[in-house]
């Protein structure tokens, strides 16, 4: 498996053995979760975002007969 070097202020260090004992896990345990963690949300919110990028352009006639005034018709589509 890959490693990565992270570097962290003093405070910073302190922080996460303090909440590292707190949690009863070791600080690259800690780190690994929460890096893990936020992948996992970036990736969902990447997956959200076109989830609704494609609903938006097979309902873009709906939505530009419902909105009218807004701009989001596809270029070349008529008004």
């Amino acid at each position: 498996m890959s490693a990565l070097n992270v570097e962290f202020s003093d405070r910073e260090l302190e922080d996460l053995r303090q909440i590292a004992k707190e949690r009863g896990t070791t600080m690259k345990a800690l780190v690994r979760e929460a890096t893990v963690a936020d992948i996992a949300r970036h990736r969902a919110l990447q997956e959200g975002a076109e989830v609704f990028r494609r609903f938006f352009a097979d309902n873009a006639d709906a939505f530009a007969d419902a909105f009218p005034d807004d701009e989001h018709r596809r270029p070349g589509q008529a008004a």
